[in-house]
């Protein structure tokens, strides 16, 4: 498809997009349309915008990209998507959040929490964590969305991309708050199901229907094995005669390892060891004219870190397993219940039942678009390895193993032509949903919550979307930044810590609010600092994301990739994600702090816990 009609069919909906958000502003006449879109949305609409906000770029890209790595198992963060993120957090949270907002007359998240528990503290420290760190989570859907433009559009390089991309969405959100903003990812939420739905019958078509295709992928490791061992007598006949059958592929991936690190250097450099070591050429030339000897190596280390097959889970215990199980799934899966972006949905709508009204449709638009992309990805390895195809698995087909380009890449090279345009469209606008939300959020962080409400306390109503205008502007530089310096392959990683972090931040004082009458200000404000604190040092000094990139102050201040190197009692820390240890200690913290504290008044409790519509 040529570049004039993916760039045309782009116009017309990025016109669509506009003249939406130009709605919303129009319709956008106080605090409380701008901050909670005037509490009278749709449920469905509230339903397509909250999905199309919790499924983004990074989980169609990135976490598509990942599960070409780990595979199926994947699928496990599908279930939590929709039992936690949908049906847990409408039906039992959601009719709580909304009757307590609507009481409160509290407009953001950190609001709800700080007139809860009667702490402007409260709020605007909430707000300043949305508003640092979100970038994080942000710049990890903007990657995402770059990649796949600089990927499509090869006249259009990764940095322009973001800057560009930036530019659109910054528009609609500063000029129509949250009614602009839900009235565009409804519209974004419709096109992503349709482009997913297409996008999976055309992948099992591709492998030859749904039985075949699993089949083949089920096969693929064990295809792989059988093809490396009918190549053994030419890596033999090229290595020297003191390396022993066992030593064989050991010697072989070696000389391939100092082959990818040699890429860097000059002519003459590699002329020198070309010339110092001959064999290093007959590698070389081994694998260009054997995709399966590249695949060996790809399996090979994935398997040093537990990987058994993208139909199996990873072996229990293994990097691999910690990263998938406590950062990817259990990370995102239940950090979804504290995402201050998704929460403020709640009190958009008028009532309890629109709320149930909209479960089903967020549940089957959650399983569209987790699901697709983490079967895709996973898929993508039988397509790629096919001969036809190239014969290189997902990790070994992108440049640099970068599996935020498999999902791209994939679309680019084993779909029509025609499906180009409208899948560009079905991920900017999950790119543009999500972001549009997270600026939103960062943007009445520091406006409602830090100025106006919070610590800072200014209460000048007249300045709040004002200074909330200032603060998206603000965040959007922010994640431009991040998304500039953050490693490759970061995209998953960088969500799974966002979503981690919330949840031991938020979660434990956001549950007692909603529940428990005894939960004190004390108390809250103790499991706040207690779980943000906590976060903040595993972050720091222990978790390496993805099991291989250093702890950041870790390698700053003592020269380590963790602190915790080695198991203690057994558990690999370094590989846990901070939620694991910050979450329960959040939570004891809440419940001990505030049976030893005093309780809100009966009159302040009876305003937040009595029912009405």
């Amino acid at each position: 498809m040529s570049v004039e009609l993916l760039a045309f069919v782009a116009i017309l909906y990025l016109g669509a997009v506009a003249y939406l958000g130009f709605r919303g502003y129009q319709a956008t006449r106080s605090t409380s349309d701008y901050l909670v879109a005037g509490r009278k949305t749709h449920p469905y609409v509230m339903a397509l915008s909250y999905g199309a906000t919790f499924i983004s770029t990074s989980a169609i890209v990135g976490f598509g990209g990942a599960a070409a790595a780990f595979g199926m198992g994947l699928l496990w963060l599908t279930f939590l998507n929709i039992f936690v993120g949908i049906f847990l957090a409408f039906v039992v949270f959601g009719k709580r959040t909304r009757l307590m907002g609507h009481r409160l007359q509290a407009h953001t998240f950190p609001e709800l929490l700080g007139r809860r528990f009667n702490s402007r503290f409260i709020q605007g420290f909430s707000g300043l964590i949305i508003l640092l760190f979100m970038p994080l989570y942000a710049s990890a859907v903007l990657i995402a969305a770059a990649r796949y433009i600089e990927t499509t559009f090869t006249a259009v390089n990764y940095e322009v991309a973001v800057v560009l991309f930036s530019i659109l969405i910054a528009g609609y959100v500063v000029a129509g708050g949250l009614k602009g903003v839900m009235y565009t990812d409804a519209f974004q939420g419709v096109i992503m199901f349709v482009g997913m739905v297409i996008l999976l019958a055309f992948t099992y078509g591709q492998l030859g229907g749904i039985v075949t295709a699993h089949r083949r992928l089920a096969d693929l490791p064990a295809q792989i094995d059988a093809q490396y061992q009918e190549l053994t007598p030419a890596i033999r006949g090229i290595a020297p005669p003191d390396v022993q059958d066992a030593q064989l592929f050991g010697w072989f991936a070696g000389k391939a390892t100092a082959l990818k690190e040699m890429s860097e250097k000059s002519d003459a450099e590699k002329a020198a060891a070309m010339g110092a070591d001959p064999s290093l050429k007959a590698v070389g030339g081994l694998l260009k004219e054997n995709p399966a000897l590249t695949n060996k190596l790809v399996i090979a280390k994935l398997a040093k870190g537990g990987f058994l097959g993208w139909t199996n889970m990873p072996a229990t215990g293994s990097s691999m397993f910690y990263v998938l199980v406590t950062s990817i799934i259990m990370g995102v899966g239940i950090g979804v219940l504290a995402q201050p972006q998704l929460t403020v949905r709640f009190m958009t709508v008028k009532s309890a039942r629109e709320l149930n009204r909209a479960v089903l449709v967020g549940g089957v638009f959650i399983l569209a678009m987790t699901g697709v992309a983490f079967i895709v990805g996973s898929l993508s390895n039988a397509w790629f390895a096919d001969p036809a195809n190239g014969g290189k698995v997902s990790l070994a087909a992108v440049p640099g193993g970068n599996i935020d380009l498999i999902i791209p890449l994939f679309i680019k090279q084993a779909l029509p032509q025609w499906f180009g345009a409208i899948f560009m469209l079905t991920l900017l606008s999950a790119a543009m949903s999500t972001l549009s939300s997270q600026f939103h959020a960062m943007g009445t962080s520091i406006g409602r919550d830090f100025y106006e409400k919070g610590i800072l306390g200014a209460h000048d109503h007249q300045s709040t979307v004002l200074i909330t205008r200032a603060g998206v502007i603000l965040a959007i530089l922010a994640t431009m930044v991040l998304s500039f310096i953050l490693p490759e392959g970061i995209v998953a990683a960088a969500t799974a810590i966002f979503f981690g972090l919330c949840a031991s931040s938020f979660l434990p004082m956001y549950i007692g609010g909603l529940f428990w009458k005894g939960m004190t200000r004390v108390g809250a404000v103790s499991s706040l600092c207690a779980g943000f604190g906590v976060s903040f040092f595993w972050l720091m000094f222990v978790q390496q994301p993805k099991s291989t990139l250093d702890a950041i102050l870790a390698r700053a201040l003592f020269d380590k990739a963790t602190v915790f190197p080695e198991p203690i009692f057994g558990i690999h820390w370094n590989w846990t994600e901070a939620l694991f240890v910050a979450l329960p200690i959040s939570a004891i913290v809440a419940v001990a702090v505030s049976l030893a504290t005093k309780p809100e008044s009966a009159e302040h409790l009876a305003k937040c816990f009595n029912k009405t519509n």
